[in-house]
Formats: structure tokens, C-alpha cells, sequence
């Protein structure tokens, strides 16, 4: 695994704490913590559009009745979840479904180097809850107008789904209802500062999320 080892996406790193208060390491510990009390059926990791999934109706609507945790950090990229998930936050829980949504953040990195990082996690979320189904989400467009982090994402997105496709643990789930009109712009309505989602943005990406984790929690336990 010497590749990984040189692929700083792919290795476990905590979040330097340029904030000065211990914002990053609490939630973590505020994560593994849950994790004592709770029996989630499904756990969510990863970055801000995962943390600010909570903050909406729509977590409470979708998300909650299916018993779910939010293990998502606004800023962290594929190495920042790799420490959280190799440092306590999947030691006390057992859920059937882990949806991992991390690598946008990832701007130092080339495409292949992120790529590392996620299927990293995905190798994690295996060793440490062998009968859980990972389901990795797509990387969504991002910017108002084309640039080089969206072909870049797009680019992740198809070396995952392509990883996955031949594991029986975990899927590739591209998001995407088409927020990339014809003349290659993103509206603000969807994405009110071309990355982050409004509610009408989340309402289009999770409505099909949510009916896919309920058929793969429909499914009987990975062996």
C-alpha cells in the first residue's frame, strides 16, 4: 500500500485548529460519544453538505424516522474523515447503511489522489463494520460557471463508481438532478453560493437518497 502511504489524501490527518477553539476535535468527540448511547440504522460522514443536512426540515422529514446519525464536519476532505472514522466515531455502533459524502474539499489534490482517499474510507467502514453497505455519493458540480474543480470532481465521481461497481459492500450514488442547466451555469436557487444547497437544492438530492437507503435497508446484511 505504499501508493497510499504517499497520497496525503488517503492518509489520516486531524483538522489543524486554524479557529483557535477546538471546534473540530469536540464534534469528534461529540461523535464517538453518540455513538455510545445510540443504535443508528444509518450513519452519515462527511463534510459540510452533510453537516448543514441537519440543519434543514428535510433531515427531520427523510432521514430522522430512519434512524440516522450526522457525523459531518463543515471543511473536512477525504483525510480529515479517514482519522475520524480510524479514531473512535465507528468502535460503538453497528448501522446497515453508511453514506459517505467527502472529497470536494480535497483542493490540493489531483482527482486520483482524492479518488485514493474515499475508497481509503471505504476500506475503513469494511474492516470496522464488515456487515455495513457503504454508499458513496457523487461529488456535485460546483461554480457558477465551468472551471477545473468541477471537471475534477466529475473526474472523482467516475474513478469511484467504477471502483465500487465491482464490490458487493458498497455502491456509487450519483446525486445529480441536472443542477448544470444548458448554458453551463448553476442557479443560485439551487446552490445559493454555487457549492452549498438551499432547501429547494436538498429537496432534489435527497428525495432519491432517501428512497434508495430505504431499499438498501430493505436488503438482508452483507457477509
Amino acid at each position: 500500500m505504499s501508493a497510499d502511504e504517499a497520497n496525503p489524501a488517503a492518509t489520516p490527518t486531524a483538522c489543524e485548529d486554524i479557529h483557535g477553539d477546538g471546534r473540530w476535535m469536540s464534534m469528534h468527540e461529540r461523535f464517538v460519544s453518540d455513538g455510545k448511547g445510540k443504535e443508528p440504522e444509518v450513519v452519515f460522514v462527511g463534510d459540510s453538505l452533510v453537516q448543514l443536512m441537519h440543519q434543514f426540515g428535510i433531515w427531520r422529514e427523510l432521514f430522522s424516522p430512519l434512524h440516522s446519525l450526522n457525523f459531518g464536519i463543515g471543511g473536512d476532505a477525504t483525510q480529515h474523515v479517514l482519522w475520524r472514522l480510524t479514531n473512535g466515531e465507528l468502535d460503538n455502533i453497528s448501522p446497515k447503511v453508511l453514506v459517505l459524502w467527502v472529497g470536494t474539499n480535497n483542493h490540493g489534490h489531483t482527482a486520483e489522489q482524492v479518488f485514493g482517499g474515499i475508497m481509503a474510507i471505504v476500506q475503513v467502514v469494511k474492516n470496522k463494520l464488515p456487515q455495513a453497505h457503504t454508499l458513496v455519493l457523487g461529488l456535485l458540480p460546483r461554480g457558477k460557471m465551468p472551471n477545473p474543480l468541477r471537471e475534477k470532481n466529475a473526474n472523482v465521481n467516475k474513478l469511484v463508481q467504477e471502483a465500487v461497481s465491482s464490490l458487493p459492500y458498497a455502491s456509487f450514488l450519483n446525486l445529480d438532478p441536472g443542477f448544470v442547466s444548458n448554458n453551463g451555469c448553476i442557479s443560485h436557487q439551487d446552490m445559493y453560493d454555487y457549492l452549498h444547497l438551499t432547501p429547494k437544492g436538498y429537496q432534489a438530492v435527497c428525495a432519491p437518497l432517501h428512497e434508495h437507503i430505504k431499499s438498501l435497508l430493505e436488503k438482508p446484511l452483507a457477509h
